[in-house]
Parts: structure tokens; C-alpha cells; sequence
């Protein structure tokens, strides 16, 4: 395999990573109404306690990566569950502010931790071969790709299911849904677990394909990153929140090292690359004012 066959099967890695990290952002925001601004936690904690397992609990590696799995889906089930417990009966911005703060203490705590390696995190070397990104990248490609396709299929059976209906019946009008007789704490606890838990599947990926755990991957920017992924693509659909992270990593392979001469003026687009990002999510806003799916799919409806 070629090295520029190994460099593209890494993107690609990279974008069903993320994908599925936008996807899970996608399911509570868009399509059941509920923002937070700490669901880069589940994505860390992902990395955090695969790494962990894989390197300090003495277990085989190929035992070490399932139980490190099992226990990152029940860590970040529980975790979900509880803040939606104590704080989904808030709305709006104090949702979103409380998840905030939760993430920046786990965040602080990680970073301290003499256990986690603090600032400077740990590498990841015990994996177990049939996954090592540097042994057999195309197992991990595949393995990335099951998730996926796993994760956009059980998102889209789940919002057109009879729950999905009530979730989008509490993204359109909370009030109007307890009215009718739902309980909507119960499926906003759903929508945020679920989340929660495929956040975290996608911090595996990432820490996999890394080979190294560090307190960037708990950082807020990757919250962030999500949200305009998702509002560039198409807050509410099912593919805008794919076409969000793959244009946007894909940008950010062919721009970061690209240069524009203008006249005796030289403008690098990696030192810049932040601000062209803004510049692109103003852009897309303003010209597609519902995401570039959910604009398209608006025009296809009123040509109907």
C-alpha cells in the first residue's frame, strides 16, 4: 500500500470519526431541540477510557479493547443519564451553560491527573494488532466505516420511529408536547444517552487512529466544531451533518498549507485558516440560511 494510500485511508478515518461525533450532535440538537456545549466530554472521555484500560490494567489487548468498550458505552450511558436527570428540566442557554461547566471540570480534572499523564496525556501502544492504525489501517478504516453506517442507520430508524416523533415534537414546541401528554423528559433523556454514548464510540476512532490520548480531544473546540459542522450542513437532516464534517476536513487537507499572493502580498491560509472558517460559516449562513441540505431540501418542496 502506497503512502498516499495510507494518508487518504487516514482522512477518511478521520471524517467518519467526526462524522459520527456530528451525527450524535445532530440528535439532540437538531432533532430534538436540546444544545450543549460540553458534548465534547463524551468524545474524550471515549479516548480517555479505552487508553486507560488499554495501558494500565494488565489485561490482554485484544480483552483490554472490548471491555474498554463496553465500559466507555456504560460510562458515558450514566453520565448522560445523570446530567440529563439533574439539569434536562432546564431549557435553553442554562442547559447549555450547565454542560459547559461539567465538561470544563472533567476537562481540569483529566489535565491534573497524574494517572492520565496530565497536560501531556499518554500514547496508545497496546492495541490490539488487528487494529493498530500502524500495523493494519485498513482494519481500522473498515472498522470506522461499520461505525458509520451503524450510527447514521440507527439514527435514522430511530428519528422515524414513533419516539423520533416526539422528539421533533419537543424540538418544535416543548410546552405543546407535555400538553398533548408526553412525558418529554423521558425522551429528551433518550435523545442526550444516545448521543452521549455514540460521541464516545467516535472518541475511540479518534484515540485509535491518534495513537495518543491528551486533554485537546476534551477540549470545548470540538463542541464547537460540531455545532458548525451541523448548522453548515443542515441542522435537522440526515446527511447535512456528514456533508459539514467531510467538506470542512477536507478544506482544512487542501487549504491549511496553500498560500494566495496578492500582488507583494503573501497570505498563508494555515495561519489564517480560523478566520476563513468564520468567514465560510457566515458565508454558508447567509446563503443557505437553513444548512446546504436543509436549504435544498426546502427549494425541492416548494418546486413541488
Amino acid at each position: 500500500m502506497s503512502g498516499s494510500s495510507v494518508y487518504w485511508m487516514s482522512i477518511l478515518i478521520d471524517i467518519f470519526a467526526l462524522s459520527v461525533l456530528v451525527m450524535s450532535y445532530n440528535l439532540m440538537f437538531g432533532f430534538t431541540g436540546v444544545i450543549s456545549f460540553g458534548h465534547a466530554m463524551f468524545f474524550g472521555l471515549g479516548g480517555y477510557l479505552l487508553g486507560m484500560i488499554a495501558q494500565q490494567s494488565g489485561l490482554p489487548p485484544d480483552l483490554a479493547f472490548f471491555v474498554g468498550v463496553a465500559v466507555v458505552l456504560g460510562v458515558c450511558a450514566l453520565l448522560g443519564l445523570g446530567i440529563g436527570l439533574a439539569t434536562l428540566r432546564l431549557r435553553g442557554v442554562y442547559f447549555a451553560i450547565f454542560t459547559l461547566a461539567v465538561a470544563e471540570m472533567v476537562w481540569i480534572f483529566f489535565t491534573r491527573w497524574s494517572v492520565t499523564g496530565g497536560e501531556d496525556g499518554f500514547a496508545l501502544a497496546a492495541v490490539p494488532a488487528w487494529i493498530d492504525a500502524a500495523q493494519s489501517r485498513i482494519n481500522l478504516y473498515y472498522l470506522a466505516l461499520a461505525l458509520f453506517a451503524g450510527t447514521f442507520m440507527f439514527i435514522r430508524r430511530l428519528v422515524g420511529s414513533p419516539a423520533g416523533a416526539v422528539m421533533k415534537a419537543i424540538r418544535e414546541n416543548e410546552m405543546r408536547a407535555q400538553a398533548i401528554g408526553f412525558n418529554t423528559l423521558r425522551f429528551k433523556l433518550l435523545s442526550i444517552t444516545a448521543a452521549g454514548m455514540l460521541a464516545g464510540m467516535a472518541g475511540i476512532i479518534h484515540a485509535l487512529l491518534a495513537k495518543k490520548v491528551g486533554p485537546e480531544v476534551l477540549a470545548v473546540s470540538h463542541t464547537v466544531d460540531a455545532l458548525l459542522m451541523t448548522i453548515i450542513g443542515g441542522v435537522g437532516t440526515f446527511t447535512g451533518p456528514i456533508l459539514g464534517a467531510s467538506g470542512l476536513t477536507l478544506a482544512d487537507v487542501f487549504l491549511r498549507e496553500a498560500t494566495i499572493t496578492i500582488g507583494s502580498t503573501v497570505i498563508d491560509i494555515g495561519d489564517s485558516w480560523l478566520m476563513i472558517l468564520g468567514f465560510i460559516f457566515v458565508g454558508v449562513v447567509l446563503v443557505f440560511p437553513f444548512g446546504i441540505v436543509g436549504t435544498w431540501t426546502q427549494m425541492r418542496r416548494r418546486r413541488k
